[in-house]
C-alpha cells in the first residue's frame, strides 16, 4: 500500500477543522509547503506530520502486513564501549560468545557487546535460532569478567551436584566400631556445647572425654 500523504493532509484537516493556512501555522511552516505537500508536488517531515496528526488527536504508527501495530526499537538497548548504537539490521550478542578472532584482539579490550561482521554467519545463526525482534537489553552481570565469573561458578556447582549424586549411589557399608553411647539424659542437658564436653557426675561413659 502506497502512503498516500495528501489524502492523510486532507484528512487531518478535516478532522482538526482546519485551513491550510491554520495547519501551516500550527506546524511552523508555511502555507505554500502545506498546499505542496497535500497536491502531492512534495513531501513533508515526518516529525511535521506527526505535530499535524497530534492537532486531530491521531498518531502516527508503523503497521506490520497484518495491521498490527510495530514498535520502534529499544531506546535502552545496548550499545557499544564508545556508547554508540549498534547497527539496527545486526543482531547483538555478548562480546565472549564466539568473539572474533583477528590478531588485534590481543591487543583491545574484550568488548561487552558485539555483533557478527559475516553475513553467512548471520545467516545461519537466523536460520536456526530465529531473528531476534531488537537487540538485547543490558542487564547486571553482562560485562566479560563477570560472566566469566558466573560460569566458573555454575561449573563448581555442576561438579559438586556430580559429586553428590555420585556419592549416593555407592554401595556404602555403615561402620560399627562396637561402641554404644551410655551418657544417661542429664549429660545432654548440662552440656550446652559452648566449651569442653560436660557430663552428670554419675555418668559412667565420658564417651567424648579424652
Amino acid at each position: 500500500m502506497s502512503f498516500d500523504l495528501p489524502g492523510l493532509l486532507r484528512r487531518i484537516r478535516r478532522q482538526a477543522d482546519m485551513s491550510q493556512r491554520e495547519l501551516a501555522g500550527a506546524i511552523d511552516v508555511s502555507k505554500s509547503a502545506v498546499a505542496a505537500a497535500e497536491s502531492g508536488r512534495s513531501g513533508l517531515d515526518a516529525r511535521l506530520l506527526a505535530r499535524a496528526a497530534g492537532l486531530a488527536g491521531l498518531r502516527l504508527a508503523l503497521l506490520d502486513i497484518a495491521g498490527t501495530e510495530v514498535a520502534g526499537m529499544a531506546e535502552g538497548a545496548v550499545r557499544d564501549m564508545a556508547g554508540r548504537r549498534f547497527p539496527a539490521h545486526l543482531d547483538t550478542r555478548y562480546g565472549d560468545q564466539a568473539w572474533w578472532h583477528g590478531p588485534e584482539r590481543y591487543s583491545r579490550t574484550q568488548p561487552w557487546y558485539t555483533f557478527d561482521r559475516v553475513r553467512e554467519t548471520r545467516d545461519w545463526e537466523r536460520t536456526h535460532r530465529g531473528t531476534p525482534d531488537d537487540h538485547q537489553l543490558p542487564r547486571p552481570g553482562d560485562s566479560p569478567a563477570e560472566r566469566a565469573e558466573a560460569r566458573r561458578r555454575a561449573w563448581l556447582e555442576r561438579r559438586d551436584e556430580e559429586l553428590r549424586r555420585w556419592l549416593a549411589e555407592q554401595p556404602w557399608t555403615p561402620f560399627d566400631d562396637g561402641f554404644t553411647c551410655t551418657c544417661p539424659p542429664r549429660c545432654a542437658e548440662l552440656d550446652d556445647h559452648s566449651g569442653p564436653p560436660v557430663h552428670a557426675a554419675d555418668c559412667a561413659c565420658h564417651c567424648d572425654l579424652a
